[in-house]
């Protein structure tokens, strides 16, 4: 995936955090969910991620220094020189990210920084021909549309467009929301999680 396609990292941060929540609603359990959004992972530091249950995965590093994204599938991993060239390559400031154990930074095949003063993404150079890239990140470029044809098709339910499309323009929570996308949530619940997203709720 071209940096360019990547959104600014206000933008970026409302859409995982969107995904996150969404999530959060169709799937209680948490270990089944693709999307999470960690708001206090760290003093000063928000975390995103995108597990899919087969060996591929992405972390997003969201601090003072900006913004990091590393992601991994598995299908073109190499002997670990994208891994080691990923080191050489990202600022220092983005020390947190590149030591950080449970991003698993050994294993990669794409990486992409953002400094806060930056005006584009940078990515990381590498000899991989395919890095998985363009399918991992899907869901960071393609908008609510996106994500409720994904959601019908991973969750097997049917996903309301209006509130898929609410959720992504950071709408207030209710609860009526909440049981439109899913009638068996449980809004006490899924309020904790807004918390821990730091998504707007109404209610909660």
């Amino acid at each position: 995936m071209s940096p360019d396609l990547l959104p600014a990292i206000p933008q970026l941060r409302r859409v995982t955090q969107s995904l996150a929540m969404l999530d959060a609603i169709l799937c209680p359990e948490w270990e089944y969910r693709y999307y999470s959004f960690n708001s206090q992972w760290g003093p000063g530091e928000e975390m995103a991620s995108m597990r899919n249950g087969e060996g591929d995965d992405w972390f997003l590093l969201l601090d003072s220094a900006g913004a990091a994204l590393k992601g991994f599938a598995h299908e073109y991993a190499d002997d670990g020189t994208f891994a080691a060239r990923l080191q050489q390559q990202v600022p220092p400031a983005f020390a947190a990210f590149l030591h950080e154990p449970a991003f698993s930074m050994d294993a990669a095949s794409f990486c992409y920084w953002r400094r806060s003063s930056d005006d584009a993404w940078t990515k990381v150079s590498g000899m991989l021909a395919q890095d998985g890239a363009d399918d991992l990140l899907l869901l960071l470029t393609g908008g609510p549309s996106a994500y409720q044809e994904w959601a019908q098709a991973y969750y097997e339910v049917a996903v309301s467009a209006e509130i898929t499309e609410a959720i992504f323009r950071h709408q207030p929570l209710t609860e009526a929301m909440i049981l439109a996308l899913n009638a068996d949530a449980v809004p006490a619940q899924v309020y904790a999680e807004a918390a821990e997203i730091a998504y707007p709720a109404i209610g909660s």
